[in-house]
């Protein structure tokens, strides 16, 4: 494999493409049918809105509201309103900070971790019918490459203003 770096002229050719690319899976992965069949798979009756929530607190609990809130891009208070609906469901829960009683983190309960777990499977499910002609080369090396994309734009800061 070439460890050659790609020149300035060939991205710029390619981007183009590579934004098409992204902006056709982002459209597909956020289309409320894919979501719904997400919950039927998982046997989730779940408000659409939560579930991504609900999985971003399991994978990063216990999480902050507000940090919760900037990994899912939307507001604060939105999603604060959300979490509290998840909390009334027994999904989570949310807690005073030992350190810090002003401030309160979610945490995923047994039966929001079973939920999750439903929705893990389902999601292999769906992965596996659509990767199901990849080569194992090719999905290692799009996982390869995805997690390279993913922390090459972590490592870049936004710039505010």
């Amino acid at each position: 494999m070439s460890t050659k770096k790609v020149q300035n002229a060939h991205i710029l050719e390619t981007l183009p493409e590579l934004h098409r690319s992204l902006m056709d899976i982002a459209g597909l992965m956020n289309r409320p049918e894919r979501d719904a069949q997400l919950l039927e798979l998982a046997g989730l009756t779940l408000e659409r809105a939560l579930f991504p929530l609900l999985v971003g607190i399991e994978r990063r609990g216990p999480i902050g509201v507000v940090e919760l809130a900037d990994g899912v891009g939307r507001d604060y208070t939105t999603v604060s309103r959300q979490v509290a609906r998840l909390e009334q469901l027994g999904l989570v829960e949310r807690r005073s900070l030992p350190t810090d009683k002003r401030v309160r983190e979610a945490v995923i309960t047994a039966k929001g971790k079973a939920a999750t777990d439903a929705l893990d499977k389902a999601r292999e499910r769906m992965a596996l019918s659509i990767l199901k002609d990849w080569t194992r080369e090719d999905f290692d090396q799009l996982v390869r490459l995805m997690r390279m994309f993913a922390d090459s734009i972590a490592a870049v800061p936004v710039q505010e203003g």
